[in-house]
């Protein structure tokens, strides 16, 4: 399987995931740390890839997603941006609402 379609698969399976530096427990730069709290302040659970362990992922995704940067928050499939980004919907009450629409998408499909 080629590092595009693992990725692509990643972005299939997980209603909510954090392509990030580091682990949530202890994110590696200070954009990660952003996106992480503004996900666990939902309370919704998200899935993550600490692109510091996967350089491949981390040199290919920006080619797919057509964003530069990390972190990266792919909800249902569809990039949503990076930390400020993440950070802003979250600050408008609109990420949670956003995060339980894809989880329970996916567990329709299920």
């Amino acid at each position: 399987m080629s590092i595009e379609d693992t990725i692509r698969e990643q972005i299939a399976n997980h209603p909510v995931l954090l392509y990030m530096k580091g682990v949530p427990e202890m994110p590696q730069c200070g954009f990660s740390a952003k996106a992480v709290a503004a996900l666990q302040s939902t309370g919704v659970p998200f899935a993550y890839v600490n692109i510091l362990q996967a350089p491949s992922i981390r040199e290919k995704l920006p080619s797919i997603s057509a964003w530069p940067t990390f972190p990266q928050l792919f909800v249902g499939g569809e990039l949503v941006g990076g930390s400020d980004i993440v950070a802003d919907i979250a600050q408008k009450g609109e990420l949670k609402p956003m995060l339980e629409k894809a989880v329970a998408s996916k567990q329709a499909e299920t």
